[in-house]
């Protein structure tokens, strides 16, 4: 069994690098070994899953991910950090130190992976949380499953499901991808430092994205639109895309949606039919623009 990282570990590690937890980075480091192990353990990992991690800070998850035989790519933005995790896992792993890659870069700018992950598995900080699980969902295709332990409210946002009160653009834009749901809490005396804040872990599933003759873009320019002013209805909150609000509802009743609904009682197959609908009534280029 592999040596995981305790309290003390975590802080003498820290210490011997001359590192203190920065909230530039989000960090918030995990103290806990039954806690990483539960992690790989919902993520479903299997010995020769090619993992990709986020954030490992010290290494306490990329040594679980490790002792659950994955080939781990670790993408670790602080320059210290990432210098020093392929010392701390020879010497705590050392017959699974080859099976460590690790890159100092930030996590949005990377566009590929060598090998191509199947497995995001993270500790991510809330200010970026979104922005990496979508920009790695899209980026990499072979990724089947994604499981993140982030904010507890952000948890709320990605899985939220139509019509709830937390639904909104992350929940749909990641229903584009997956399947989601929240796989479980996540106490804070689990951190150093403690954080104010409770956090969860998310777990995503690929599935087909929804069948529509829209592209990605279109579809997400609608989802940010009708979220833009989220008590608009939709017939004004899609104007500026349509190109007025009459083209608005055009579009809307073409699509099979009342002009009064609101974005937040949509699901992802209802945004891609608006999209079709804009782009068959002429508004193609302007949702097209506006996507991420």
């Amino acid at each position: 069994m592999v040596d995981l990282l305790g309290p003390s570990d975590v802080r003498t590690l820290a210490e011997s690098l001359d590192v203190a937890p920065t909230k530039r980075w989000g960090q918030n480091f995990v103290v806990d070994a039954g806690t990483v192990r539960r992690i790989a353990r919902i993520a479903g990992v299997q010995p020769g899953d090619a993992v990709v991690e986020v954030g490992p800070g010290l290494g306490s998850l990329t040594l679980a991910l490790l002792e659950a035989g994955a080939a781990v790519t670790a993408v670790e933005i602080d320059p210290r950090l990432a210098a020093a995790l392929p010392a701390t896992v020879a010497a705590r792993a050392p017959d699974l130190a080859d099976q460590l890659r690790v890159i100092q870069a930030d996590a949005l700018k990377v566009t590929e992976l060598d090998p191509p992950p199947a497995l995001l598995v993270a500790n991510l900080p809330y200010n970026v949380s979104v922005p990496v699980i979508l920009h790695f969902l899209e980026t990499f295709p072979t990724l089947t499953r994604v499981l993140v332990m982030v904010q507890s409210e952000v948890a709320d946002r990605i899985a939220a499901p139509p019509g709830s009160r937390t639904y909104g653009i992350p929940s749909a834009k990641a229903a584009w991808y997956c399947q989601v749901r929240r796989a479980g809490d996540v106490g804070r005396a689990v951190f150093w430092p403690v954080p104010r804040v409770d956090s969860a872990l998310v777990l995503m599933e690929r599935r087909e994205a929804p069948v529509t003759t829209a592209d990605r873009k279109a579809v997400f320019a609608v989802v940010d639109a009708a979220f833009a002013q989220r008590r608009k209805a939709l017939r004004g909150a899609l104007a500026t895309l349509a190109g007025s609000a009459a083209a608005s509802e055009e579009a809307l009743r073409a699509a099979g949606i009342s002009p009064l609904e609101r974005g937040e009682q949509l699901a992802i197959e209802d945004f891609a039919r608006i999209a079709e609908a804009l782009a068959a009534s002429g508004a193609a280029d302007a949702s097209a623009t506006l996507g991420t």
